[in-house]
């Protein structure tokens, strides 16, 4: 699992091409899927949970139409991603 956290410009926009362009590409590079999750003290920020291999997560960075698609995500600011500290079974 890979986690990020970013803050958009219009969050209808960001999940609009999130759900389509950002999707196809992400299946494209080996995504089995993602959650978002909107931050409760500011609306502009989101949490976006991938089911995702790291190597994989890493070519898609890579792939040279991803920086407009994130543009037309309307990021305010490249992606954070959030460490995992640890995996536990419930």
């Amino acid at each position: 699992m890979i986690v990020t956290i970013a803050k958009v410009a219009d969050f209808d926009q960001f999940l609009k091409t999130f759900s389509t362009k950002g999707a196809a590409k992400r299946r494209e590079h080996g995504s089995k899927g993602s959650q978002i999750f909107r931050d409760p003290d500011d609306p502009s920020r989101v949490w976006v949970a991938f089911d995702w291999d790291t190597e994989d997560y890493e070519k898609f960075l890579s792939d040279p139409e991803v920086p407009a698609i994130a543009q037309e995500l309307g990021l305010q600011a490249p992606p954070v991603h959030a460490e995992s500290i640890g995996k536990y079974d419930s």
